[in-house]
């Protein structure tokens, strides 16, 4: 007797519905996560820099109904380190920042996110219901308060704490790896930063975000736990696509040793990492913080709902590659002589911060000369009809910075004066324009690994202004947050 075969494909059909991944609570929109972000944002941190006493109130002082808070250790010279926990669900996460005291962006999206879980009666009360009976989400959210407080990569005793899961030589290691073994989190988020110069492949975009399901071993392979991340990858690049089409990049996944985030991925800790790169206009990365926010609460979704699952390995795999081919600056065939050469160049100019006074100034240099076509600049000229003119400076003496504003600085520059002198002042100023109080000279190479500082004319006119690096149009000057050492 033959089996019918209509019920029999009805069965089948059932049986395939039931596999489905099944959403128990729609993702919210981007809309929905940006009005989130927006209503939750930590007011008492609007810049990147910060120390430890700034923001530990912003940890200790947590609705104690709300988070279970608790120090599991101390750093090299005796701060505490926290962990945060929340919800009672059977999934656990766990997620880990400023492992590099520098690496701030990701600190400060903790902060809101610490907000929004203690939220209420603001239209999102039955996602937070959801997400604490589906996951149990342990946070530690300032791993290296000694090296942020020096904003400096490394720990106090000059370890990169990323290149110490394999010897624990560092008390902030071994507290990191006991929270990991202790927990035995499903998930792992290991938040960081990384340089400003990074594209989304060969694009002129800046990796705003870059991820990454880290390698295991040497051969990068993929194995369940591995995936697990890929997938949760795919998920939030799919949501910051809407938000910020073309700035997600992949991270480089070569296998390293040492490093805590391949680790935790090889005992069996899914590991997303999550990198905050740069966007224009946004030196306090407080549009990437928006970002971080964002990209963790959608994750959190996707990992309590399940629904991470029905995202497919080549998307992960289709996410572009970084490269690093922006600079700050890039001034393109500029026409140089010297001796009795004349040649065209384009110039790439980049930034460094430098510490000093409890506080930091910027300054540009050319960090490349010749074929720059394979570059890309946050800012970018066409010199090909100007010619370099140098600045003059001004010869009435100040008694300060504080007695000019910044727009009667850009009207010295509109007059071809690129420095001013002054008889005191505070180590740092910001004013755009060079400030001699020990030295009565502009210095001007126009080589590699030097600051440049001149004008660019076309036809007698001055069309632009370089001051330590900086680039200033003339015709519409823009305020800027310049920092500025005295000289």
């Amino acid at each position: 007797m033959k089996t019918p075969l209509i019920p029999l494909f009805i069965f089948l059909v059932l049986l395939m519905v039931q596999c489905q991944p099944k959403e128990k609570f729609s993702p919210l929109s981007v809309d929905q996560l940006a009005s989130a972000y927006e209503s939750s944002k930590e007011g008492a941190v609007a810049e990147r820099r910060f120390k430890y006493s700034d923001v530990i109130a912003l940890v200790k002082g947590r609705n104690k109904g709300v988070f279970e808070v608790e120090a599991i250790g101390k750093s090299v010279e005796g701060r505490d380190i926290y962990q945060m926990t929340w919800g009672n669900g059977p999934t656990k996460v766990m997620l880990w920042s400023q492992m590099h005291g520098n690496e701030s962006t990701a600190t400060m999206a903790l902060f809101d996110l610490f907000n929004f879980i203690e939220g209420s009666n603001d239209g999102y009360d039955e996602l937070r219901e959801f997400l604490k009976n589906e996951l149990t989400i342990r946070f530690i959210p300032m791993l290296n308060p000694d090296g942020m407080n020096r904003w400096i990569r490394r720990n106090a005793l000059d370890i990169d704490l990323n290149r110490d899961a394999l010897r624990l030589a560092s008390p902030e290691a071994v507290i990191l790896k006991n929270a990991r073994d202790s927990f035995s989190p499903e998930f792992g988020f290991n938040l960081h930063d990384q340089s400003t110069f990074y594209t989304v492949g060969d694009t002129e975009k800046p990796a705003t975000i870059s991820v990454l399901a880290p390698a295991y071993n040497y051969e990068t392979e993929v194995n369940e736990v591995r995936q697990r991340a890929m997938q949760v990858i795919v998920g939030m690049n799919e949501m910051l696509q809407q938000v910020k089409p073309g700035h997600v990049g992949k991270y480089d996944d070569a296998f390293e040793p040492r490093a805590f985030g391949d680790n935790i991925q090889k005992w069996g800790t899914s590991t997303i990492l999550i990198e905050s790169g740069g966007y224009p206009n946004d030196p306090e990365k407080q549009e990437i913080r928006k970002l971080n926010f964002m990209a963790m609460l959608h994750s959190f979704q996707l990992i309590a709902n399940g629904s991470y699952t029905k995202y497919k390995l080549e998307d992960y795999y289709g996410i572009p590659d970084n490269s690093f081919k922006l600079m700050d600056v890039i001034i393109r065939n500029l026409n140089l002589t010297k001796g009795v050469y004349q040649y065209r160049a384009d110039i790439g100019i980049r930034k460094k911060e430098t510490d000093l006074a409890g506080d930091y100034f910027a300054t540009g240099s050319i960090d490349d000369m010749g074929d720059l076509s394979i570059f890309h600049g946050y800012q970018e000229i066409d010199a090909f009809e100007m010619e370099i003119v140098q600045g003059e400076i001004y010869d009435q003496e100040f008694d300060s910075t504080e007695d000019l504003d910044q727009e009667e600085a850009f009207e010295l520059l509109r007059n071809g004066y690129l420095a001013i002198k002054v008889k005191e002042g505070k180590a740092l100023h910001r004013l755009p324009l060079l400030v001699l109080k020990n030295q009565n000279r502009i210095p001007n190479m126009v080589s590699v690994g030097n600051v440049p500082n001149f004008f660019l004319a076309k036809n007698g006119n001055l069309k632009y202004a370089l001051v330590n690096g900086y680039l200033i149009d003339l015709d519409k000057p823009e305020k800027v947050a310049f920092k500025q050492r005295l000289m």
